[in-house]
Formats: C-alpha cells, structure tokens, sequence
C-alpha cells in the first residue's frame, strides 16, 4: 500500500505560523500524527507514506523523519492538482491512497474503504449526511460511480472528505489529467477530467457511519477536538470507554 498526503499549502484561513498538519489537536498529537496513526493502524506499521511539501517544508520533515518526501517548490501560487502530481510521479507501481493533509478522521474510515482499496478499484471517500456550499460535492452517474466533483456542484449526493484512492490502472490517466490541470486547480478538477473524456470510473465509497473533518477555520478546528477529545483511536472506542 502507498500513500500520498498533501501538506504542502500555507494554510492562510486557519491563521496559523506553522503548516496546518502540524497544528495541535487536543488528544496531544498533530494532524499529521494522528493521519499516520490511523493508517499504521489499518494498513500496517510498515505503510509507505510519502508526504508532499512545500510551506516550511522542513519543520514538517523534522516532525516526521521516518517518512518519505516530495517537494512541491511552488506551493504558493499552486493547488493540490499539482502537489498531488508530483506526488504521484514520486510512487512506485501499483494504486495510490491520497489524503488532504488538513483532514481529521477516525481510522475506522480506512477500515471502511479497505475492501475497495484491495480490489484495486479507484475512489472517493464520501459523508451524505451533509452538503455544505463551500465543500467539495459529487453526483452519480448512472452505474452508480462519480459523475461530477467539485465545489460548484449542483445538486450535490454529499460531500467529498479528503481520502482518495487512485488504480494501479488509472494513475497514468490521472497523471495526464493532472498535468493538463491549471495551477490553481484543485486535484478533483483532474478526475473530472479524466471521467468525462476516459471514462475514468470512480466509486464513492460512504464513509458517513463516522467522522472526518477537514480543518480549514478554527470552527473546523473546534469541531474536530470535540469528535476526538482524547487519546483514543476512534468514536467506538471512546463510547466503549464511558459505557
């Protein structure tokens, strides 16, 4: 399994001086930690993870030294269509799990999806039980698999979290699409793409029986700490833990 997490943004709507995975949560870890927590937990201690760079890379290297690193040099006039590229082009073989680096979740999400990350069939990790205006939403086609993503969907099914998985057979695709991406496009613009003219089929997986947040403001900050107050792995555990 090879995953790609994406933390090479600056983070301006949290306010923060540090990149944003490096921000503090409440059970005593960062963003990140607790990112690589949850997929050692699920996916094995020895799960190669490759996190893409780019503002104040080094105090993000220095956090997490036993991990790999791409480097994205123009994180500041660029958008996670490009990060997540130079990512891909980092990996070996084989499919790809992708993760916003600013996404909180219980690692049972991970469990969720790991039927179809072992089937090797490309996806986007998806909550119906919400359809904000500012997120990234999705439709269905008629099979069943994505037809739109983006933030200006209309009628949006839910929302898109943060936790992407691409095909050993569709990452070459989804490289192009990247490439032809404009700088400031976001990554979901590729997949659009690479769907309407490749037939790029993309299955949401409803990882909506849990939680994940992606923290872009100090409410999404707030929110996250209240989902996962403590030291605990997950939601389930914690209510094991009160009853």
């Amino acid at each position: 399994m090879q995953v790609i997490i994406l933390a090479a943004g600056m983070g301006t709507r949290l306010g923060r001086q540090d990149p944003k995975p490096l921000t503090p949560l409440r059970d005593g870890r960062s963003i990140l930690q607790r990112q690589i927590d949850g997929l050692r937990s699920v996916l094995g201690e020895d799960v190669s993870v490759t996190v893409v760079v780019g503002y104040r890379s080094k105090r993000i290297m220095k956090a997490a030294p036993d991990l790999l690193f791409a480097y994205n040099p123009d994180f500041a006039v660029t958008n996670t269509s490009k990060s997540l590229l130079r990512g891909l082009r980092s990996t070996r073989e084989g499919g790809v799990l992708w993760l916003n680096g600013d996404v909180v979740f219980d690692p049972a999400v991970l469990e969720v999806a790991l039927p179809t990350m072992t089937a090797d069939q490309s996806f986007v990790c998806v909550d119906t039980s919400t359809v904000a205006e500012e997120e990234v939403k999705y439709t269905l086609d008629s099979d069943g698999f994505v037809r739109e993503l983006s933030k200006t969907v209309v009628g949006g099914l839910g929302e898109a979290v943060g936790i992407n998985y691409v095909s050993s057979a569709d990452k070459a695709t989804l490289v192009d699409h990247l490439s032809a991406c404009d700088d400031q496009d976001y990554f979901e613009r590729g997949i659009e793409t690479a769907i309407a003219t490749e037939g790029l089929r993309v299955r949401p997986v409803d990882i909506s029986a849990y939680s994940a947040v992606e923290v872009d403001f100090e409410t999404d900050l707030a929110r996250a700490n209240t989902l996962f107050p403590g030291p605990l792995n997950t939601v389930a555990d914690l209510a094991a833990e009160v009853g």
